[in-house]
């Protein structure tokens, strides 16, 4: 089967609609005010609500508070909900009680230890592992990931960081039974929150000829 593709820090309607044309499995909209992909104060449901339903909303979110997520993710309709800060396992299994999907991203660099994972499994659907920054992702860089040849656990997982349309290659030859789906952002932008829609329809094309 296919690797999974996520797109995500998406804003601007015309851009929406060109990405929903390519069938991404989910589309990320990020509701961190410190991030240059912030969607807005005014951001429309309008935006985002022709999104087709097999096409997954994911909401990212940063240390925020139960209430600004259970806000966002009423008004916007989001599927998934993504926390992308330091977020507790008590949190998350709050979260989950109220029957939201979760998505919980760590940042990861040779320091890391994916034992500490395992007390989310229980209330989170996927993890998503991302290069450790001062600024919760964005940042365009690959982790080695050969240091997920420590993750033992069950959850499946997306990858993300910094990965490209020169990172088909590496993807490839990446092996890892739970590896689940492929996250994009900063390589395929043309502006913070803009997205190159012709690179996309390039990298998705030469990830579903992968034999994987």
């Amino acid at each position: 089967m296919s690797l999974q593709i996520k797109v995500c820090g998406m804003k601007f309607h015309e851009n929406i609609m060109q990405l929903v044309d390519l069938k991404p499995n989910f589309i990320g909209f990020i509701f961190y005010k410190e991030s240059k992909r912030f969607v807005g104060e005014n951001f429309n449901f309008s935006e985002i609500k022709n999104i087709p339903p097999k096409i997954k909303k994911v909401g990212v979110f940063v240390n925020s508070s139960k209430n600004y997520i259970f806000e966002q993710k009423e008004k916007y309709n989001l599927d998934f909900i993504q926390l992308h800060g330091n977020e507790s396992p008590e949190f998350c299994n709050e979260l989950s009680k109220y029957g939201l999907q979760l998505i919980k991203a760590f940042q990861i660099d040779s320091d890391f230890e994916f034992s500490m994972c395992k007390s989310y499994e229980s209330s989170v659907q996927f993890f998503l592992f991302d290069t450790k920054t001062s600024n919760f992702g964005g940042s365009g860089e690959n982790f080695n990931w050969k240091l997920l040849e420590n993750y033992k656990l069950e959850t499946k997982f997306m990858l993300s960081g910094g990965i490209g349309l020169g990172s088909i290659e590496k993807i490839n030859t990446f092996i890892h039974k739970k590896l689940f789906a492929i996250d994009l952002n900063s390589q395929f932008e043309l502006e913070p929150a803009k997205k190159d829609i012709e690179k996309l329809k390039i990298f998705f094309k030469k990830l579903k000829k992968l034999k994987l």
